[in-house]
């Protein structure tokens, strides 16, 4: 069905202002898309990381100290899960385009990471 002269106005209205709303479209491009999802899974990582080292110094207490370490890296690690499935294949691969992009800019503007 094809779209009446009016309808397709509004239609051009429409794409124009979404073409010049930079917050929008910050947000549904491919690395906005993802951003929060690699920030919870950073942070899951972040918190595995705390839970294992804090695993290891409270099992010099008692194991159940330990075991709680543990049961906090094994959440953490489901969070890793989690967000790793809700990005799908297609997000993880561009987040890891976003950050080679950023590491190539980096390098290019003389900030050498390594």
């Amino acid at each position: 069905m094809a779209l009446s002269d009016d309808e397709n106005r509004i239609l051009r209205e429409i794409e124009a202002q979404l073409e010049n709303d930079r917050k929008f479209a910050k947000a549904v491009s491919a690395s906005g898309m993802y951003r929060a999802p690699a920030r919870r899974m950073w942070w899951a990582l972040v918190g595995a990381v705390v839970c294992l080292v804090g695993m290891v110094l409270a099992l010099q207490v008692h194991f159940i100290a330990g075991f709680v370490g543990f049961a906090g890296m094994l959440a953490c690690a489901m969070v890793v899960e989690r967000e790793a499935r809700a990005m799908g294949r297609t997000g993880m691969k561009d987040l890891a385009e976003t950050l080679r992009r950023a590491s190539l800019a980096g390098r290019a503007d003389g900030r050498d990471d390594a």
